[in-house]
């Protein structure tokens, strides 16, 4: 808390990681909190978490702690807290709300809620069908349409049933009006989304990125867009429909043409007001002066523009006619076009925007139908817009063995700090922090920013409640490893067979397992099952296992959590950089041990990942070796730390490979983890760690009194004592300096001159006086000094 508010005096940025499961969410809440009602003008919070589940911890910790300051009897007045997610998961109009995909909803959504429905149903009702939840919210006060407090996504939903509004736009509406607001990362860092829903927040905002170690990635993912020819093929369909309509308009109703004509001569600010409800058909990013600059007018025309359309889709599907890998850079592709097709860069960099006009102007409907239409423009405008720090590489198959062509083209952005810029330049303070962000000096890098306060702490527990263990070899002696060489070795199968029956008969109910991919979890575990290890383990546990598909996922998860709760006992094996290793808590019996088979590497064959890290040598100077351990141990150190998610949890850490027992791997794990693994745990066989892990969880299970405060827990009393103790120390020291500074002039004056004069011995005296001069008698009681002075 004391360099968080440190951070935010200096008006700076921080990296910070705090031990997971240890409060670190309520930490930066409750200074935030106290810090915005202390300042007024800093008087909003936007709180930044990866995934749904996260977002509503981080509301029901804001709910009670706003409880608590008003039991404690802080007046926060109209305290304003609202988290705000996709409408997939707020709708509540009986049709709409039975879709499954977000897309669809969100079409049909704009169908029910855009102006040109609404301006239409309100004239001559009945006409077109409307959102009654939508249309409701017009007879509440723009600022006021909930009461003030903190709503959890659940509140507002049923808060939108009891009132008859749309919890969606309620949220959306209010945004400007709340003090804190908290959602997922795209809605700050992806600019196709920013731009529309994060424009209003005030400059003046503290801006908390949570759970940020992936925060690179998803900077990178929100500015890259992948092509494929059914893609292209799908655009093709929607401009021949586009165009249809443009036909139709122009015999009925050709006036809206020109009108939409003479708005974009102005500026495509013009063009695209009213923008509130249609967020379906976002653009890019474009800057604010080319958004008031008059589109080009070759593009002007609604039927010219459609052609120009053609003219792209066509070139982009001659493009992946060809048979071998191309890469390039944005420069080289737009000449290229030129070449070909006479399409300018300009016109180009406006395809997105001129779409979304184009779209508004003809009043399209289920616009689900021209999602792969917009990726065609936004590629345009993205390949138009950015030449550094970008490449496209074309690949025409799927994987290296493949025969036949299924072309991907791969727009990637390699450097995250294009997305995460604008963050930094708008906002005085922007906090990233995380359990696992270790090492520190690496964010600052790859993002391209300086931190005021960069701090890794400690974990501060009454008693040792985890023990991580790093097991090299079975029992049989044989090292074991993920490695390429030797993963597939069956003594390296059976070995890592043999730790989780060992570990199943050993640990109490939930055993949660990571593996690298999803291809090696396979292979190992239809290895186990011709072993008959998979038996051997279902004696003590029953087996659940992670799959790509999220239902069955969620399924297997919810029967996990069964068996750990009746006692029967469960083994979940799931794969590091899934869905169970970065939002799911595994507290209490859920996860008293998480095993790591193997260090979870990227798939280094990928061009995407090789031309990366060339961008991250060339540019920051970061080795590829550097950075790939890097990756892998964020992600193993995030794996692990789903096993302890409180003061009162518990839980064993097993890291089953003979890397992790090197020095360069363990270095970059979190330092509340690296602190525990002692020299003797470091380089153990399977029988020992079972023999160590039985001993710890005997004691670990006595009865113990976890209200012992003065270690993890302080009170207000211990809070002072601490800050008496840092204060008396500063100034001790201070005075050690003076007090130093002082002897050494001493000695130099006491000593002659370069020129051998001697020097006055009395000024040495005075110097000394008048330091002492400026101390209090406790300060001067502290320090042994003679009685002469």
């Amino acid at each position: 808390m004391a360099d968080l508010k440190t951070t935010l005096d200096a008006g700076g940025h921080c990296v910070l990681e705090m031990p997971s499961g240890t409060g670190k969410t309520v930490s930066l809440l409750s200074l935030i909190v106290s810090y915005m009602q202390f300042y007024p003008t800093k008087r909003k919070l936007i709180y930044c978490s990866r995934t749904v589940p996260e977002i509503e911890k981080a509301l029901a910790e804001l709910k009670r702690l706003m409880e608590y300051r008003a039991e404690m009897g802080a007046n926060d007045g109209d305290f304003r807290g609202l988290g705000l997610t996709s409408r997939r998961n707020l709708c509540l109009h009986p049709e709409v709300s039975k879709e499954k995909k977000g897309k669809v909803v969100d079409s049909r959504c704009r169908d029910l809620t855009s102006a040109f429905a609404c301006e239409k149903g309100r004239a001559n009702p009945g006409s077109v069908p409307l959102c009654s939840y939508h249309e409701e919210l017009n007879n509440y006060e723009t600022g006021n349409l909930i009461p003030p407090g903190i709503y959890t996504i659940d509140d507002v939903k049923k808060y939108g049933k009891e009132k008859g509004v749309c919890p969606y736009f309620t949220i959306r509406r209010m945004l400007p009006f709340l003090d804190v607001v908290i959602y997922s990362f795209h809605y700050l860092l992806d600019p196709k989304v920013a731009e529309q829903v994060s424009a209003e927040m005030s400059k003046e905002s503290i801006v908390v990125f949570d759970e940020a170690h992936n925060i690179d990635n998803v900077c990178i993912e929100s500015l890259s867009i992948d092509l494929t020819r059914p893609m292209l093929d799908s655009a093709a369909r929607s401009v021949n429909k586009i165009s249809d309509k443009i036909a139709e308009i122009k015999e009925t109703d050709s006036q809206k043409l020109e009108d939409e004509y003479k708005k974009l001569v102005e500026g495509l600010q013009e063009a695209n007001e009213a923008r509130e409800d249609e967020d379906m058909m976002v653009s890019p990013v474009l800057s604010k002066d080319m958004l008031d600059e008059a589109v080009p007018g070759n593009i002007r025309k609604a039927e010219h523009f459609i052609a120009f359309l053609k003219r792209f889709i066509e070139y982009l599907k001659t493009r992946m006619r060809v048979l071998h890998v191309v890469a390039e850079t944005p420069q080289s592709f737009l000449a290229h076009l030129k070449e070909i097709t006479y399409i300018e860069k300009r016109p180009l960099k406006f395809a997105a925007e001129r779409l979304t006009s184009l779209v508004r102007t003809l009043e399209l409907t289920n616009i689900d139908e021209h999602y792969s239409l917009q990726k065609v423009a936004s590629f345009g405008t993205l390949v138009a817009t950015y030449e550094k720090g970008f490449l496209l590489i074309l690949e025409p198959y799927e994987t290296e063995h493949a025969t036949v062509p299924n072309p991907i083209f791969h727009f990637t952005c390699l450097d995250p700090s294009l997305a995460i810029a604008p963050v930094f330049e708008r906002f005085s303070s922007v906090v990233i922090t995380s359990g696992t962000i270790s090492p520190l000096d690496m964010y600052p890098k790859i993002l391209q920013f300086r931190p005021v306060t960069e701090q890794s702490y400690p974990m501060t527990l009454t008693r040792n409640a985890f023990l991580p263990m790093v097991i090299t070899r079975g029992s049989d002696q044989v090292p074991i490893s993920s490695r390429f060489e030797v993963r597939n070795d069956p003594a390296v199968v059976r070995n890592f067979g043999s730790i989780l029956i060992d570990m199943a008969k050993t640990v109490p109910d939930g055993v949660v397992a990571f593996f690298p991919s999803y291809l090696y979890m396979e292979s190992i575990v239809s290895a186990w099952y011709d072993m008959g290890i998979l038996s051997e383990v279902w004696k003590h546990k029953l087996l659940f296992v992670e799959t790509p598909d999220a239902m069955e996922t969620s399924i297997a998860l919810r029967n996990y959590r069964e068996a750990c709760n009746n006692g029967r006992g469960a083994v979940m094996l799931s794969v590091a950089r899934g869905k169970v290793s970065e939002g799911i808590d595994f507290d209490h019996n859920y996860g008293r041990a998480v095993i790591m088979f193997g260090i979870p590497y990227q798939y280094t064959e990928s061009r995407i990942l090789k031309a990366r890290l060339e961008f991250l040598r060339d540019n920051h100077r970061i080795r590829e070796n550097d950075y790939l351990t890097f990756d892998a141990m964020r992600h193993a150190a995030q794996c692990v730390g789903r096993v302890l998610r409180g003061k009162t949890d518990w839980g064993l850490m097993v890291f089953a490979d003979k890397r992790f027992a090197r020095q360069d791997k363990r270095a970059k794990l979190p330092k509340w983890i690296n602190a525990y693994i002692t020299e003797a745990h470091s380089n153990l066989s399977t029988d020992v760690s079972i023999a160590l892990a039985k001993k710890f969880i005997r004691q670990i299970s006595q009865p113990f009194d976890h209200t012992q405060t003065g270690i993890s827990l302080w009170t207000l009393e211990d809070i002072e004592k601490r800050q008496l103790q840092d204060k008396l120390e500063a100034e001790q020291a201070e005075i050690e300096l003076k007090k130093s500074m002082a002897n050494g002039n001493g000695n130099m004056r006491n000593g002659h001159g370069g020129d051998g004069q001697d020097l006055d011995m009395e000024v040495d005296a005075d110097f000394v006086m008048d330091d002492y001069n400026q101390l209090d008698d406790d300060q001067l009681a502290m320090l042994d000094i003679p009685d002469e002075l």
